[in-house]
């Protein structure tokens, strides 16, 4: 997924993985207050990440679908839809983030049309107007996630050059 550059009034918020597995560990207990779901289906590629802590630790099945942006502030688009495993099913559907709800509105309308009991939102981090169900930790911040800071140029880890130039 392609994130789209912040206003440059917004802050930073760097998460390493020890906060990461906290937020996690707080999204599945929220959950888990309200809701069992039967499955947890992770929006790839940054959502398969929480979506995979959060059902390990509510000990419940994990699956997957793909939506990305071809490019930053694009309309999201499906990639790979949801299996069709979770008809009939309460379904627990796992993002990274959720600013103007786009991918997760996406997501909860294909996955509607296989018909599952019931579904639910959950998000690590919400950062805009867009409600889902359940999120952990609510911020303005332009979010740094430990899987996207580094990648590689020239056989090295470096920074993401757009993250460190808002460092």
């Amino acid at each position: 997924m392609h994130r789209s550059q912040p206003p440059a009034s917004r802050g930073v918020l760097e998460v390493d993985w020890p906060f990461f597995g906290e937020l996690c560990r707080a999204l599945a207990l929220r959950v888990a207050r309200e809701y069992e779901p039967e499955i947890v289906l992770g929006i790839a590629k940054a959502g398969v990440i929480p979506g995979v802590v959060v059902a390990s630790i509510l000990q419940t099945e994990f699956t997957s679908m793909a939506v990305t942006r071809q490019e930053a502030g694009a309309q999201p688009v499906l990639v790979s839809g949801p299996p069709s495993t979770i008809r009939g099913r309460r379904v627990l559907v796992v993002d990274e983030t959720c600013d103007t709800g786009s991918t997760m509105k996406l997501a909860l309308n294909e996955i509607r049309a296989l018909q599952p009991a019931e579904i639910r939102s959950a998000v690590s981090f919400k950062t805009g107007d867009y409600a889902p169900d359940f999120h952990a930790f609510e911020t303005d911040n332009f979010i740094i996630l430990p899987w996207d800071r580094e990648i590689i140029q020239g056989g090295e880890l470096v920074m993401r050059p757009d993250y460190a130039a808002r460092l």
